[in-house]
């Protein structure tokens, strides 16, 4: 127990200001990706990427992933396999769903605000690819897009392919920004892939009662002002700090 407050004391008081290396992005996070299998009404069977978004057991996926389901499971990096997801909402505007299992304690991601990603920006992406487990992937924002009806997407150049749906697209800082769904299919065609977002996904987690990590705004270069207040990111930052010291441990004690 010294030891793990030890952790606690060293993961809170040194908080990463600098921009986490894609080793760290994976470790704190690969956790808390999963593989969401779907048995479809039609008999059909589908396989996406979700991630979990608070510690009892809302996972984030792609409407897609889940739609037409007759029966939903979910399986962890460690091989655990849930009982039965059941869906709780899906987005009228964007490719976003949640589903939800029986559980507690989970490890959560962070998610981001996506009003300030900019073209360019590095990002890197865990997901199922052909089912692969937390196979980790890399580019950059290439384009933040508008359509015609307001709707925004994000268009990116990592790596994606099939079973990737719903995989969280992560910034430099580890916070989810954005959440892949699709990708431009044709011959020629290369690493043309879109994602929703993730202040979608927020409103749709806050329009059905849940409240997930929220990273505050942080400042970026005079572009993003400051944001919320000194105590919400306290908090976030202890919710991160503890979660981080749970696995550290759980590495020490294997």
């Amino acid at each position: 127990m010294k030891r793990l407050l030890l952790l606690f004391l060293i993961t809170t008081l040194c908080p990463g200001i600098q921009a986490k290396s894609r080793v760290e992005i994976a470790e704190e996070n690969s956790p808390s990706i999963v593989a969401i299998n779907v048995l479809k009404k039609d008999g059909t069977t589908f396989t996406g990427t979700g991630f979990v978004v608070t510690e009892d057991g809302v996972i984030a996926t792609s409407r897609h992933v889940v739609q037409d389901a007759m029966y939903v499971n979910i399986t962890f990096n460690t091989g655990a396999i849930s009982g039965q997801a059941i869906e709780l909402a899906s987005s009228k505007d964007v490719d976003l769903a949640i589903v939800k299992i029986g559980a507690r304690n989970l490890p959560t991601v962070l998610l981001g605000d996506s009003d300030y990603v900019l073209p360019g920006q590095e990002i890197t992406v865990i997901g199922n690819p052909r089912r692969l487990h937390n196979t980790i992937t890399s580019g950059l924002i290439s384009q933040v897009r508008k359509k015609s009806d307001g709707i925004i997407w994000h268009q990116i150049s990592a790596p994606i392919s099939p079973s990737s749906s719903g995989s969280p697209v992560f910034n430099d800082q580890g916070e989810v920004i954005s959440i892949a769904f699709s990708t431009y299919q044709g011959e020629g065609n290369q690493n043309l892939n879109f994602s929703v977002p993730s202040n979608y996904l927020i409103r749709l987690l806050q329009d059905n009662g849940y409240s997930p990590f929220v990273a505050p705004p942080q400042q970026q270069q005079d572009k993003t002002p400051a944001g919320g207040s000194l105590w919400d990111k306290f908090r976030v930052h202890i919710q991160k700090s503890w979660q981080i010291t749970k696995r550290l441990w759980a590495r020490l004690t294997q």
